[in-house]
């Protein structure tokens, strides 16, 4: 029973290292800090709808042997260009994005080369790092490790929040806040856009759900792969809501400004958490951010140039040998190039993509939708009556607040 259990589980853990990153240290973390407790509405309101469209992912992949791209080429040529412009006009900034966050908490923890605002050659040897480890080990390694790295993250997580609701002696103000004004609401906006994670992270999923029944006999049936990806995915909802207690609990009310910078952000966060909990605190804080900013870096780096590497095969109906790993290396050099000459404008740039990532939603959600409910997905499959109503008050939900944004900017 053990056994199956584990085995079970794989892709489903991808997706929560993926999703488990910038939206949740940071974006939680500001929700947290920013308005206490008062944003758990839309914590809980964006993993609700969002649900069936990252699960349609798994489920498309678990049912046809395909994934989710193969399913766009069938919609429609159009959407794959679509999808692949997309996707390369925001990959290079998301992985900057998350790796100069996991930057600045490995100086904190392992001591900074020339200063701490040179955290670009940290950048490279994370990333050198990640690329190692999915050279060597491909998916089979990367499914392995995630499963340590999400344990860590976890437990480390857990302790952090038990010593910031028995330290505290604030009373608890849970009433929800709905944001006004254009900053309230564009950070309302970017924090959806990347909570859980963005959705085109759907994606990702299919393309690791399809490798993992590569490295096995026997290939995952429907049921177990949403069993996986459920695991997963709760997982996020539950370190979502850490992230936001800890905010709350540490950084609500403290009058501290936080810098847009992602290494200076990163030592304002371990500096005020141990500066409110205890010097103690310091390495579960530390161990906590920087495995949730690791597993973000390393899953990225693997599904961003898997996606690229698919859509060029099926767009061009070729089979590059070496696609994969040529798109890892252009992603490792415009990511360095990013952070060499545009450090200073990260914290627009992540704006702008977690923008992009929300406004873009109701896309996917719609694609996604549309495809597991058609002609290509077979029947016994396919969702029931609940998971169809909860999809449509979803789009509905995502292009609703789009409007909302665009109409108040």
């Amino acid at each position: 029973m053990k056994k199956s259990f584990l085995q079970s589980l794989g892709p489903g853990l991808l997706f929560a290292g993926a999703a488990i990153g910038v939206s949740h240290l940071v974006q939680s973390t500001r929700a947290g800090a920013e308005f206490g407790f008062g944003l758990i509405w839309a914590l809980l309101l964006v993993h609700l709808f969002k649900y069936p469209f990252f699960q349609f992912g798994p489920r498309y992949a678990a049912a046809t042997g395909e994934t989710l791209l193969d399913g766009y080429q069938k919609l429609g040529k159009g959407v794959l260009i679509t999808y692949y412009v997309l996707n390369f006009a925001t990959m290079f900034t998301i992985q900057a994005a998350v790796t100069i966050v996991t930057a600045g908490l490995a100086s904190q923890l392992f001591g900074s080369f020339g200063g701490e605002e040179n955290l670009v050659l940290w950048s490279s040897i994370l990333m050198f790092i990640s690329l190692i480890i999915l050279l060597i080990g491909k998916y089979s390694l990367l499914d392995n490790l995630m499963k340590y790295i999400i344990l860590i993250l976890t437990i480390s997580t857990i302790i952090a929040v038990s010593v910031a609701l028995f330290s505290t002696k604030e009373a608890f103000d849970v009433a929800q806040i709905i944001p006004s004004g254009a900053v309230e609401l564009t950070f309302l906006i970017a924090f959806l856009g990347w909570m859980p994670a963005p959705m085109d992270v759907s994606i990702w999923h299919s393309i690791w759900s399809v490798e993992k029944d590569k490295t096995t006999v026997i290939k995952t049936k429907p049921k177990d792969a949403i069993f996986d990806f459920n695991v997963g995915y709760l997982g996020t909802l539950f370190l979502g809501l850490c992230f936001v207690l800890l905010g709350a609990l540490v950084m609500y009310n403290s009058g501290e400004t936080f810098s847009n910078k992602g290494g200076v952000f990163a030592s304002q966060l371990i500096k005020l958490y141990t500066k409110n909990l205890g010097d103690f605190s310091y390495i579960f804080i530390a161990i906590a951010a920087f495995t949730t900013m690791f597993s973000t870096t390393i899953t990225t780096m693997d599904a961003s140039p898997r996606a690229m590497h698919r859509t060029s095969k099926l767009l061009w109906n070729k089979n590059f040998k070496r696609g994969y790993w040529f798109w890892i290396l252009f992603l490792f050099i415009g990511t360095f190039l990013i952070l060499n000459y545009f450090m200073d404008n990260m914290g627009v740039l992540v704006k702008i993509a977690t923008i992009l990532s929300f406004l873009t939603a109701p896309f996917y959600a719609i694609l996604n939708y549309k495809l597991i409910t058609g002609k290509h997905t077979p029947k016994e499959h396919q969702p029931g009556i609940l998971l169809r109503i909860l999809s449509i008050i979803g789009i509905v939900f995502l292009i609703g607040f789009s409007i909302w944004f665009l109409t108040s900017i």
